[in-house]
């Protein structure tokens, strides 16, 4: 398990520009994304919260970065590999009343506005406010993302930058292709996660780990074998 410190991220680059002229500096913008991915009605720069509440509870999960509705990248694997970790930190966090997890649905409005949707999340109980609305006011404590073909890694890069300033503390980013995970933290620390190793975030979460062993043995089991 190593670690290593990350330059950060200036906080200019995560507001939209004004001199957008196309289509390709768009999906520049938003992180180098393929364009089935940006939604063109409403319009990219026009869209609302509202509008990416009602997709998202109705079409297809998505996120709104700077005005614009962006579906999420999905994947079987990846959904599977996210809803073992929602259990695992079910499993962990119910008993011990700690707080709450989310799924990939489960949307939350960033320091500038957009709305992101972590594969999974856990927010500390001292953090959540009394009553719930429809979007989370705040950012998870942890977001977890797990990978998808579609995801790339410019438009991760600015998605980590946008919990980390919005009050995430870290980021785990679970790659099923090469089985590793590297594990981000707000302090701008990054620590890549063999398939053998641990996951754990200690600061927010004191004695829960994932193995990432177990993780994959899960996985392996209900995929079905090659011919």
């Amino acid at each position: 398990m190593s670690t290593l410190t990350l330059p950060e991220v200036p906080v200019l680059d995560l507001l939209p520009s004004i001199t957008r002229k196309t289509i390709a500096e768009l999906l520049i913008e938003l992180g180098d994304i393929p364009a089935e991915r940006v939604r063109l009605y409403p319009y990219p720069g026009t869209a609302t919260e509202d509008d990416a509440i009602r997709i998202n509870e109705t079409e297809r999960t998505c996120e709104l970065i700077d005005g614009t509705i962006v579906e999420k990248a999905v994947s079987a694997p990846a959904d599977y590999l996210g809803s073992l970790l929602v259990h695992f930190l079910m499993t962990f966090i119910l008993p011990r009343k700690l707080g709450m997890v989310m799924c990939a649905r489960g949307q939350f409005r960033m320091i500038h506005g957009n709305l992101r949707e972590p594969d999974v999340s856990f927010t500390k109980r001292e953090r959540l406010p009394n009553e719930l609305q429809r979007v989370g006011s705040w950012c998870p404590d942890l977001c977890i993302e797990v990978l998808s073909p579609g995801n790339t890694k410019k438009e991760m890069i600015r998605k980590r930058a946008e919990y980390f300033i919005s009050g995430c503390q870290v980021v785990w980013e679970i790659d099923p292709e090469a089985r590793t995970a590297l594990i981000y933290s707000k302090a701008g620390t990054v620590t890549k996660v063999e398939s053998t190793g641990l996951l754990e975030a200690p600061d927010i979460l004191p004695g829960f780990v994932v193995l990432m062993s177990e993780l994959f043995r899960e996985l392996d089991q209900v995929t079905p074998s090659s011919p």
